[in-house]
């Protein structure tokens, strides 16, 4: 089956924006000053810098200011984030006479240095440039005095910030059904008087045993997506009496519900077909193994012998009569049955609104491919993204192309378990072996993913090559 292949790159997407920081605490990076907790992540479409300014040991003299900056650094690309400026008792009453906010600007946070806190929990969102990739964040302390001259400058390096490799994932366009076609199924018991073929619909439990195979039409004759194509009934007799005699019963008390239906619903004709089984032995069969009727063993292997039914039901009879009269009794008339089956089939939705709706309302009418068309309207990684896939594999829980792309909505909002669980009914595919080592990129399993990268790669897949090529040169840095 050829199969469209969505590969979902990250450029595009916003799949990148998986953050990294090493992470580490910091002790008297620079005279007077401690960090701890420090972090740096990327959150959206910005970057996060958090720690907590350890100043219980900082002095700072009556005539100077002591600024502290943290400052992100990447080649010639730097950024100033918001500093923190101490300041002694002279050079703040200065600043405030003068009306200057800070040396650094209308960001800084002032303190008196009298007044200073112990601990500072600082934290800044600074959005996200490309650059940022691959920076240093250096923590630095300027010393000024009078007229802003600088006394002393300090650098440490807190951390370093990298994007987590995030594999383009690959969603499988399902091939678009040329028919769709469901179907309904279910069975009834329908009484009939002793050796009769009519149906009396208030004779004994009929009503509402006629009432199932009716309302199961209903639920689709009514719905104008759809077009019943076929109406399939089976009848059943038991055992007893001569095979020939339940042969004619099982044909004509199925031809009965047959004319039942037509009268009821008026379909064309053709559409109704029926087919009979004299004696429902696989029914028994099923009864008896599944009880604890004493003589199991031996009535089972009665069953199952090459003996003509009349003779094997004779047989049974006369061997074990209280095990006959309680099957008699008990599983008999649960062995006269109707199979039924409805078949039909559901217009083909063209318009992305309208199988929105139909999503919403009545998901069940919906193809693979339908899902597929209205997740590309939608934000990779967006709620309503992924609850498309997720509906979808709900409709169709054991098709690989349908576990394939939930797994894919899966890891793309980082539920591992999920993906890992949709992943184990995907089968086999180049696709799917590629996405299990996309999986073990996002959680940091290098071994996993290069063996399942590789082995992508062998079967064909060229984004396997891309993605190896890519993850080992950032394991290289």
């Amino acid at each position: 089956m050829k199969r469209t292949i969505y590969i979902m790159m990250a450029a595009l997407s916003g799949m990148v924006c998986m953050p990294e920081a090493d992470a580490q605490e910091a002790k008297d990076i620079i005279p007077g000053v401690s960090i701890n907790n420090f972090s740096m992540e990327r959150e959206g479409k910005f970057l996060n810098v958090a720690m907590d300014i350890d100043l219980k040991d900082l002095d700072v003299s009556s005539n100077c200011v002591v600024l502290l900056t943290p400052r992100l650094v990447n080649g010639i690309d730097s950024l100033d984030l918001p500093s923190v400026g101490i300041y002694g008792r002279r050079r703040y009453y200065y600043y405030v006479r003068n009306g200057i906010g800070g040396i650094s600007g209308d960001d800084e946070k002032v303190y008196r240095a009298s007044e200073k806190p112990d601990d500072i929990a600082y934290s800044n969102l600074t959005e996200y440039s490309d650059w940022m990739d691959g920076a240093t964040l250096k923590f630095h302390r300027g010393d000024f005095g009078c007229c802003h001259n600088m006394l002393a400058e300090y650098d440490s390096i807190l951390g370093r910030h990298h994007e987590a490799f995030f594999p383009a994932l690959m969603f499988v366009q399902p091939k678009a059904d040329i028919e769709k076609t469901r179907s309904l199924s279910g069975f009834a018991y329908i009484d009939f008087p002793v050796n009769q073929t009519v149906i009396y619909p208030d004779y004994h439990n009929n009503t509402v045993e006629l009432s199932r195979i009716d309302d199961t039409i209903d639920s689709v004759r009514a719905d104008k997506d759809i077009t019943i194509t076929s109406v399939w009934l089976k009848g059943y007799a038991s055992p007893e009496s001569p095979y020939k005699h339940n042969a004619e019963l099982a044909i004509g008390r199925t031809t009965a519900l047959k004319e039942h239906i037509g009268q009821l619903f008026h379909f064309a004709d053709g559409i109704i077909d029926i087919d009979y089984e004299p004696e429902n032995w696989e029914g028994l069969r099923e009864y008896v193994a599944t009880s604890n009727i004493d003589h199991r063993e031996e009535i089972l292997a009665m069953i199952d012998s090459d003996m003509e039914p009349d003779a094997k039901e004779w047989k049974i009879k006369r061997t074990y009569p209280k095990e006959y009269r309680f099957l008699l009794q008990y599983c008999y008339p649960y062995l006269r049955r109707t199979d039924y089956r409805i078949e039909y089939k559901i217009r083909i939705f063209y318009d992305v609104d309208e199988i929105r709706r139909v999503m919403a309302e009545q998901p069940q009418k919906l193809s693979q491919n339908e899902f597929y068309l209205v997740a590309k309207e939608y934000e990779p990684g967006t709620q309503e993204f992924t609850d498309v896939f997720e509906t979808a594999v709900r409709m169709f829980p054991n098709d690989a192309v349908a576990n394939l792309n939930a797994a894919n909505a899966a890891i793309r909002r980082d539920d591992f378990a999920a993906a890992r669980r949709y992943l184990a009914k995907a089968g086999d595919s180049a696709e799917t072996v590629y996405v299990r080592g996309a999986l073990a990129v996002r959680e940091k399993d290098y071994t996993m993913a290069i063996k399942c990268l590789e082995q992508a790669e062998k079967m064909g897949l060229q984004q396997a090559t891309a993605t190896l090529k890519e993850l080992n040169g950032r394991r290289k840095r």
